[in-house]
């Protein structure tokens, strides 16, 4: 009789295949423009077209194989399932233990934070010294910076259920108002701050209104056309963004007034220190940890508050929240100022960084990923949004340094040429394993002092 049940109908394995077969013709399709050929430079100033087919039929062949192992995976799940009691026939009291996502939710926060505040020091003794510790400080850095725009979008998309695609907008609006107010008015870093923040929340209420009554698809086209309008602006008003060509010799940060310079007015003179150039990036690395953590710790804090409780409730249903008595309207006005004004932050911050500026820092592509980290991290999850974009933006970098990938795909492999590819397939991949992100269990904002035990009785009559 078991060997009956666990047996596999003819009629399912050969759908499994043909399905398998299916993706294996998606995946040649895909690779025959992409990997198919390689171009290498020939005799002259010619370029020579080298076949890649073995490579072609490797990926077709190792789809197949892991589609057919996760169809069989996903039948003995359903079989297994079938065999299980349902949990509402349950005569038993049910408790309300947190799972394991609601209790690593908190560690993992932790666990970030000590890494993050450690990492300078962590690769200084790793690698000998802070000079040759600047590509992992500087990789932090980058990681940290897209921490920042992700918890803001997080506002937008995760807490209020609005889908924007343009909010590389304020990202720029926040950059180019530091590089113009400390280039033509000679204003600090420290006072620019603010102000960035301010000047792209003033724009997130602009967006908001002309979108008041939209949602869906509708949403994601006029914030996508935004922050293409943005971006056009920066090009063509010459006059005051210096279109393509940008802004350049953006002052740097000073320690509150403290340059980080080798003079006697400079930070290690006035401190009693050597002096060191990598001074100023562990300090600019400490500055975007700090604006990281502000923008996590408020964003905690405006969860528990009404407008907070309001935005999730936005998410979930508008109509029963208009009906509730909430203004929808200010609702949606202060989630996209809110999250403009970190966007803003965190463009100043790449503004004084960078030291250089122009549009094409600033197209759809960084919309999109930073739409992505908060997505696969897990809409309104602090911590998978974190983890995601340690994941979307240091992978690519760990991966360039993995010396084996040379010798299967190439000398001139470069895993970040392959950064959208890599974002498709880590899209393709949640979606199937992980529909809902990384983590996606959210403590809710407002609950019961400790948590209740709800009998088998209630839940099979639907009031558990």
């Amino acid at each position: 009789m078991a060997g009956s049940q666990t047996a596999l109908p003819g009629s399912a394995m050969a759908g499994i295949l043909r399905d398998a077969a299916l993706y294996a013709l998606v995946t040649f399709g895909l690779c025959v423009p992409i990997i198919a050929y390689r171009t290498d430079p020939g005799p002259g100033s010619e370029l020579v077209l080298v076949p890649r087919w073995g490579l072609v039929a490797a990926l077709c062949l190792a789809i197949f194989v892991a589609r057919i192992v996760q169809r069989l995976v996903l039948l003995r799940r359903d079989a297994r399932r079938a065999l299980t009691p349902s949990p509402v026939q349950a005569t038993e009291a049910v408790h309300g233990e947190p799972d394991a996502g609601q209790k690593t939710s908190k560690v993992g926060l932790y666990s970030f934070i000590a890494v993050a505040l450690t990492l300078p020091i962590l690769a200084a003794l790793a690698t000998g010294g802070l000079s040759s510790a600047r590509y992992w400080i500087d990789l932090g850095i980058l990681i940290l910076t897209y921490v920042m725009l992700g918890w803001g979008l997080n506002i937008v998309v995760g807490l209020a259920g609005l889908l924007d695609l343009g909010y590389v907008a304020f990202y720029a609006v926040g950059a180019y108002s530091y590089a113009l107010l400390s280039t033509t008015f000679g204003l600090s870093f420290w006072i620019c701050l603010p102000l960035a923040g301010l000047f792209a929340g003033l724009w997130g209420m602009i967006l908001g209104f002309p979108v008041l009554r939209l949602r869906g698809d509708y949403l994601a086209i006029v914030t996508l056309a935004f922050g293409e309008i943005i971006r056009l602006v920066l090009i063509n008003w010459t006059d005051v963004t210096g279109g393509g060509a940008g802004i350049s010799s953006i002052p740097r940060a000073t320690f509150f007034g403290i340059p980080f310079t080798a003079g006697d007015d400079g930070f290690a003179a006035t401190f009693g220190i050597p002096y060191d150039s990598m001074h100023r990036l562990v300090f600019l690395y400490y500055l975007i940890l700090a604006l990281a953590l502000i923008t996590n710790f408020v964003t905690l804090r405006l969860r528990r508050l009404p407008i907070g409780r309001a935005w999730e409730a936005l998410r979930e249903d508008e109509i029963a929240c208009r009906s509730l008595g909430i203004d929808t309207t200010a609702t949606k006005l202060t989630a996209f100022a809110l999250g403009a004004a970190f966007g803003g932050v965190a463009g100043s911050f790449f503004a004084v960084r960078q030291g250089f500026i122009s549009p094409e820092s600033f197209n759809f592509l960084e919309s999109a990923i930073i739409l992505a980290i908060v997505v696969l991290g897990g809409m309104g999850s602090q911590v998978g949004v974190a983890i995601a974009a340690v994941a979307m933006v240091g992978g690519p970098e760990m991966l360039r340094n993995l010396g084996f990938l040379k010798a299967v795909f190439g000398e001139g492999f470069d895993p970040s040429e392959y950064r959208l590819l890599l974002f498709g397939l880590a899209m393709v991949a949640m979606m199937v394993w992980r529909p809902r992100g990384l983590i996606s269990v959210r403590l809710p904002s407002v609950s019961l002092g400790e948590r209740r035990a709800v009998s088998g009785a209630h839940v099979s009559e639907g009031h558990g």
